[in-house]
């Protein structure tokens, strides 16, 4: 018998090391409290006007105590939504809001019953009413219109989960707020 050839495989290349942070590199920043973010939110605004969304977004928050409050600080508005999950499509009405004033938005608004016409857009889906004041929250209109958009919810809301603010993006890039 012959004795085995040394012909074997060529030898693999060692690896590259994993990539580490350099030292140097700053650590990324801690993760910020939302209510801390939502005052960073409402302090680009007119003192008046994000006291109103502040009211606004406390009457809802009381409203829909189990909900989760989806925000949105964008290019064209901050926006509170109030939905079943922490998915958009689960919102049921938000509050948006830009250096014009707030608006209260329906997600679903096209399917809402209407019958005293105050819903505004024209939109596929979605219809808003602006809310000169926050006591138009209150208005008997505006709280029929609430109630069906809960009643008509795909995902309805939880009766016993406590309710949560989950920040869901921020543009860096955003239109004047005052």
């Amino acid at each position: 018998m012959t004795p085995p050839t040394s012909k074997s495989k060529p030898a693999k290349k060692p690896r590259k090391p994993a990539r580490v942070r350099p030292k140097n590199a700053n650590p990324p920043p801690p993760a910020v409290a939302p209510d801390k973010q939502i005052a960073g939110f409402l302090a680009k605004f007119d003192p008046a006007l994000a006291k109103k969304i502040q009211t606004c977004r406390t009457i809802l928050r009381k409203r829909f105590p189990t909900a989760v409050e989806i925000v949105y600080d964008n290019y064209n508005f901050l926006v509170f939504g109030f939905a079943a999950t922490d998915r958009p499509s689960s919102t049921l009405v938000a509050i948006a809001a830009n250096s014009k004033g707030v608006g209260l938005s329906f997600y679903w608004g096209a399917t809402l019953p209407d019958p005293h016409k105050i819903l505004q857009g024209s939109g596929s889906q979605n219809r808003f009413v602006r809310l000169p004041t926050p006591e138009t929250l209150s208005d008997p209109q505006v709280g029929a219109l609430i109630n069906d958009a809960e009643a008509q919810a795909k995902t309805p809301l939880s009766k016993s989960a406590k309710g949560y603010t989950l920040i869901k993006s921020i543009s860096t890039k955003q239109r004047p707020r005052r």
